[in-house]
C-alpha cells in the first residue's frame, strides 16, 4: 500500500539531482518520521530501503539515516504500529544527501494522543529494540495516570512494584530483588539517596516529569554491565521529540479515605523550538499528599510454651504521613550543523516525608499460662513474668533529593557515528531533629491480665481480662527515653564520562557496523549519623499532659500521644533531659561509613543489520576499585578504657570482569520477530554491606560489615517470540534463564566467635555470599485494540501480561551451619500479572487496571521457621477522563479500589503467623488538564 509522502522530500531530491556533479559514487539518505497531525516525532519507526535490504529505526527525535547509498531509484518503506504501511519511491543522487521526511497516518488519525497512542508507541519501540525490553510512554499532552515513576512501571510485562505504605516504591523485574536492577535518567546512572541500599526508590521521581521509561531486560556490550534484573532507563522531554509546541497545565486534588483530607497537586509542561535548530523543554511538578496507615506488628520469632503458640511482643502502630514531591526538569537541544546534535539536560526532585507514628507495644516477659490454637492468656506474677507496656511517638522528617546534569551529543557523517556524554548525579537523604521515639512505659508485675486472640491472622486482638483501669491510666506511665536524630546525612554522588565511536559499512543485503567505546564512573557514598540519647527526665510534665486522640482503626490504643504537645515537650524544655553519653556515642559511631567506587569500562562490538536479521556480538570489560572506610565500635571493656571506643578501619579492593554477549533479532516475515540473547552480567554489593562497620553492643551481639563480599555474577539467556498485528495489537512469549553465582543474603547466628580479638556471643547481622542460584521463567504478553468490533464497542482495548519466575538458591544458615538450605531468592515472586481493560470513544476514556504479585521471601532467618515472607498482593485502580474541549480535559483516578493490604508472616507450626500487617484505604484524585 502506498500512502502520501511529504512533498518537501520530493522537491529537495529533484533539486539535488540537478545540482550535484556526476562524478561521485554514494550519498546519505536521511529524514524525520512524524505523525500526520504534526504533533510529534515517531520514535522506533522502522525505515527500510527495500532493494538494498537495509533497515534502521528512528531515534527519539524521529530521525533516521542511511550512509553510503549508491545512486539510483529505490523503494522507501516505513512501518509504525497502528498506522498503515508507508511506501514511496526515492531517487538517490550521486553525491551529497537526500532528505526524505516521512509522514504516517492521517490528519483524522492522530498517533500520539490517548491510550491507543501510548500502546502503539510502546509496542513499536519494543519491536524495534535490539534486545528484550518493555516500554511505557505518555502521550503528546503529557498523561501518566500514576503518582510516581515506580507506579508507572507497574503495568509492564514482568514488572512489579514493592510498596511502601501503599505507594509504589521499588521496582522488581521478573520477580527478582530490586537491588538487582540499575536505574538511569537521560543515560546517566542514578545513585541511591538511602544509606543502606544500591537500588533507587523511584517514588522520589514524579511521573509528571517523565516522557518515557524503558525497561531493558537483556544487555548488549555498549550497556553498563551491572544489571541482572533489568536496566530501567528514564527519559525526560526534549523539544526535538515534537514537531509542534507543547504547553500544558494540570491542577489536581487528592483525597485519602483513612486520613479524610484533601491535598493539592499541580504541574506545568512545555516544549518549544525557538529556532529550527534550537529548542527548550521542561516542566515543574508539586504534589502534597496526606494519608494514614493502620499497622500491627509482632516483635520477631514466634514460640511455643505450655502447648500454646505465641509471640512475646505485639505492636499496634498508627501512622499519619504527609509527603511532598517537588520536581523540575530542563532540557536544551541544539543542532549546530546537519551532522551534530548537542543537549544539556537536568532534573531536580525533592521528596519530603513527615511521619508521625503512635505505637502501643505490649511485651510479655513470661510464658502464657493457658490458651488455644487461636489464643494466649498472660497473667504476670512477678518480675520474671511481668507485662511491659510501652507507648511512644515517632516524629520524623526526612528529605530526599536527586539531582542530575547531563551534557552530550552525537555526530553522524559519512558512515561514522559518534556519541559522547559527561554527567554528574547526586542523591541525598537528610534528617535533622527527628524524635524517634519519645517513650513512656509501665511495668505490671501483677493485676493486669491480657488475652490475645489470634483467630484473625492479620490482626491479633487483645482483651484486658483484669486491670483495664491501670492499663489505660496515663499516670501509670513514666518517662523512659527520647532519641533525637541530631544528624542523619546520606550522600551518594557519581561523575561519569563516556564516548562511543561506530563505523558503518554498506554491504550486499545489509549493513555492518563496528563500534567501540570507553566509560569511566567515579562514585563516592557516605553516611554520617549523630544520635542524642536522653534516658532521664527531671521536668514537671507527665504522660497525661501529652495525650491526644488517635485515629487508629485496628484496636483501641488510648492513651496515645498528641503530635504537637509531644514535639513541644522536648523543644520547649531541653534542659530537663539528661543526655546519656554512652548510648549517644555508640549510636552515633556504629553506622558511619565512606565508600569509594571507581569503574573503568571498555567494549568492542560488531553489528549486522538487514531487513530480516540483526546480530550484535562483542565483549565488555569493567574494572572496579573500592576504598572502604568504617569504624570498629565497642563499649567499655578490658580492651576499651572509655565509655565508647571508636577505631577507624579501611579496606581497599579491586577486580576485573569480562562480560561477553550475543544478541540476535530475526524477522522472517513482517510482524513476526524472533529474539535470542546470551550475556554475562554482574551486580556489585551494597556499599553499606561492604563498609567495614563492626560493632559489639552491651548484649555482646555483633553487627558486621563484610568488605570481602563478592559481586553477584550471572550468565543470562533470553529467547522470545513476538507477533505484531498490522495495526491493532501484539502477542509475545519470552523464556529467560539466569545462573547467579555468589548471591548475597543477610545472615544471623546464635553462635559466638571472635572478631579482631573481641569475643561476641551472637551475630545480629552479617551479609554473606550464598552459593549458586538459578532463575527460570516465562513472560507472556497480549495487547489488542478491538477496533474490528461494531461501534461503540470498537473503543475497547485489552492488555494482559503474566510472568512465572522460579528463583532458587542455596545458603548456609545458623540452623544448618554445614548443610546448605534451598531458599527462594529474596524479593522473588513466583507469579505476577497485570491486566488492563481500556475504553476510548470520542471525548471519553476509561481504564481499569489490576496488578498481582505472588508472595516472596523478604528476609532469611536462622532456620526455615524464622524466614520472613510477604503475602501476595492484588490491587485495582480506575482512571476516567473526559475531553471537554479540544484543549481541556477533566479526569479522576480511584487508587486501590479493593483496599489491598500488606501482610508479612512466618510459617510456624504449619500456620502463617503475623510479623506485619498494614492497610491504607483508597485514594481518589481528580483534576483538570489544560493544553495551550
Amino acid at each position: 500500500m502506498i500512502t502520501r509522502f511529504g512533498m518537501r522530500s520530493r522537491l529537495m531530491a529533484g533539486a539535488m539531482l540537478l545540482a550535484l556533479p556526476a562524478t561521485a559514487w554514494a550519498s546519505d539518505v536521511t529524514g524525520i518520521v512524524t505523525d500526520a497531525s504534526g504533533t510529534a516525532s515517531l520514535q522506533g519507526a522502522e525505515v527500510t530501503i527495500v532493494e538494498l535490504g537495509r533497515t534502521t529505526q528512528a531515534d527519539s527525535h524521529g530521525y533516521y539515516s542511511f550512509s553510503d547509498v549508491a545512486p539510483g531509484t529505490y523503494t522507501l518503506r516505513a512501518r509504525y504500529q497502528g498506522a498503515p504501511l508507508f511506501e514511496t519511491r526515492i531517487v538517490v543522487p550521486e553525491t551529497g544527501e537526500l532528505t526524505a521526511d516521512i509522514v504516517l497516518g492521517t490528519d483524522s488519525e492522530i498517533l500520539v494522543v490517548g491510550q491507543r497512542a501510548n500502546l502503539f508507541s510502546a509496542l513499536q519501540r519494543e519491536r524495534a529494540a535490539d534486545g528484550v525490553s518493555s516500554v511505557v510512554t505518555r502521550d503528546a499532552i503529557g498523561q501518566f495516570p500514576d503518582q510516581n515513576v515506580a507506579e508507572s512501571l507497574r503495568r509492564l510485562p514482568g514488572v512489579n512494584i514493592l510498596d511502601d505504605q501503599g505507594e509504589g516504591r521499588f521496582v522488581s523485574v521478573r520477580g527478582l530483588d530490586p537491588n538487582l536492577n540499575s536505574s538511569s535518567v537521560n543515560g546517566l546512572r542514578l545513585p541511591s539517596p538511602e544509606s543502606d541500599v544500591r537500588e533507587v526508590a523511584l517514588d522520589t521521581v514524579s511521573s509528571d516529569l517523565i516522557e518515557s521509561i524503558e525497561v531493558k531486560k537483556s544487555l548488549t556490550p555498549d550497556m553498563d554491565g551491572d544489571t541482572i534484573g533489568a536496566s530501567v532507563e528514564i527519559h525526560t522531554t526534549s523539544a526535538f521529540d515534537r514537531e509542534s509546541d507543547l504547553y500544558t497545565v494540570k491542577v489536581e486534588g487528592s483525597y485519602n479515605e483513612l486520613r479524610d483530607t484533601l491535598t493539592p497537586k499541580g504541574s506545568i509542561d512545555f516544549a518549544t523550538r525557538l529556532t529550527d535548530n534550537f529548542g527548550i523543554a521542561g516542566g515543574f511538578s508539586y504534589y502534597q499528599r496526606k494519608f494514614s496507615t493502620d499497622n500491627v506488628e509482632t516483635g520477631g520469632t514466634w514460640d511455643t510454651a505450655n502447648g500454646v503458640d505465641f509471640n512475646e511482643e505485639v505492636q499496634y502502630r498508627d501512622y499519619d504521613v504527609e509527603r511532598k514531591r517537588i520536581g523540575g526538569t530542563l532540557s536544551l537541544d541544539w543542532r549546530p550543523s546537519s551532522t551534530t546534535t548537542l543537549y544539556l539536560r537536568g532534573i531536580y526532585t525533592q521528596f519530603d516525608d513527615h511521619e508521625y507514628r503512635n505505637r502501643l507495644t505490649i511485651i510479655s516477659n513470661g510464658d502464657p499460662v493457658s490458651g488455644t490454637d487461636d489464643s494466649a492468656l498472660f497473667q504476670p506474677s512477678g518480675s520474671s513474668s511481668r507485662i511491659e507496656v510501652r507507648r511512644d511517638l515517632k516524629d520524623r522528617f526526612e528529605s530526599q533529593k536527586v539531582r542530575t546534569i547531563t551534557f552530550g551529543g552525537e555526530t553522524q557523517t559519512n558512515g561514522w557515528h559518534a556519541t559522547y556524554q559527561a554527567g554528574w548525579a547526586r542523591s541525598s537523604e537528610s534528617e535533622h531533629g527527628s524524635l524517634d521515639p519519645t517513650r513512656f512505659r509501665a511495668r505490671f508485675n501483677s493485676g493486669v491480665d491480657i488475652n490475645f486472640d489470634y483467630s484473625n491472622p492479620h490482626v491479633p486482638a487483645f482483651a484486658l481480662v483484669n486491670g483495664a483501669d491501670r492499663f489505660t491510666d496515663p499516670d501509670n506511665y513514666s518517662f523512659n527515653r527520647i532519641e533525637r536524630t541530631a544528624l542523619s546525612d546520606s550522600v551518594d554522588q557519581e561523575w561519569s564520562l563516556r564516548g562511543d565511536l561506530a563505523r558503518s559499512f554498506a554491504m550486499d543485503g545489509g549493513e555492518f557496523t563496528v563500534q567501540g567505546g570507553v566509560k569511566s564512573r567515579w562514585r563516592v557514598k557516605r553516611y554520617d549519623f549523630n544520635l542524642e540519647y536522653y534516658g532521664d527526665y527531671n521536668g514537671p510534665l507527665g504522660f497525661a499532659d501529652l495525650v491526644g486522640n488517635p485515629s487508629y482503626g485496628l484496636a483501641d490504643i488510648y492513651p496515645a500521644f498528641d503530635w504537637g504537645k509531644t514535639h513541644d515537650f522536648y523543644y520547649d524544655n531541653p534542659g530537663d533531659f539528661e543526655l546519656d553519653t554512652e548510648e549517644s556515642g555508640f549510636g552515633s559511631a556504629e553506622s558511619d561509613y565512606r565508600a569509594k567506587e571507581d569503574v573503568l569500562a571498555g567494549y568492542l562490538l560488531g553489528r549486522w543489520d538487514s531487513s530480516t536479521l540483526r546480530a550484535i556480538g562483542g565483549v565488555r570489560m569493567e574494572r572496579t576499585f573500592n576504598r572502604l572506610n568504617g569504624n570498629f565500635v565497642q563499649l567499655e571493656n578490658d580492651n576499651c578504657a572509655q565509655e565508647v571506643c571508636v577505631d577507624p578501619v579501611q579496606f581497599t579492593r579491586s577486580y576485573t570482569d569480562w562480560l561477553p554477549s550475543l544478541t540476535l533479532r530475526f524477522e522472517p516475515r513482517s510482524g513476526l520477530v524472533l529474539r535470542a540473547a546470551g550475556y554475562r552480567s554482574l551486580m556489585r554489593p551494597n556499599l553499606s554491606d561492604m563498609a567495614p562497620r563492626f560493632l559489639i553492643n552491651d548484649d555482646n551481639e555483633a553487627e558486621l560489615g563484610n568488605p570481602d563480599l563478592k559481586p553477584y555474577h550471572a550468565w543470562n539467556f533470553d529467547a522470545a517470540v513476538e507477533y505484531y498485528y498490522a495495526a491493532n495489537g501484539a502477542i509475545s512469549v519470552n523464556f529467560f534463564y539466569k545462573s547467579i553465582k555468589d548471591f548475597i543474603v543477610d545472615s544471623t547466628s546464635s553462635q559466638g566467635g571472635i572478631y579482631n580479638g573481641m569475643a561476641y556471643d551472637s551475630i545480629d547481622k552479617f551479609p554473606i555470599n550464598g552459593e549458586t542460584a538459578n532463575v527460570t521463567g516465562v513472560e507472556f504478553s497480549f495487547s489488542q485494540v478491538m477496533d474490528f468490533l461494531p461501534g461503540p464497542l470498537d473503543g475497547l482495548l485489552f492488555q494482559f501480561n503474566y510472568t512465572f519466575t522460579d528463583a532458587k538458591g542455596d545458603v548456609l544458615t545458623d540452623g544448618e551451619p554445614t548443610d546448605p538450605r534451598e531458599i527462594m531468592l529474596p524479593s522473588s515472586s513466583r507469579n505476577t500479572f497485570n491486566a488492563v481493560v481500556g475504553y476510548e470513544n470520542g471525548p471519553l476514556s476509561l481504564r481499569l487496571a489490576g496488578t498481582y504479585r505472588d508472595k516472596y521471601l523478604d528476609e532469611v532467618g536462622a532456620e526455615a521457621a524464622e524466614d520472613r515472607y510477604v503475602d501476595d498482593h492484588f490491587q485495582l485502580d480506575l482512571t476516567a477522563k473526559f475531553k471537554v474541549t479540544r484543549n481541556i480535559q477533566i479526569y479522576a483516578d480511584w487508587i486501590n479500589i479493593n483496599n489491598a493490604n500488606y501482610f508479612a508472616y512466618q510459617n510456624y507450626n504449619g500456620r502463617q503467623r503475623l510479623l506485619q500487617y498494614e492497610e491504607y484505604g483508597s485514594t481518589v484524585k481528580f483534576g483538570t488538564r489544560i493544553k495551550f
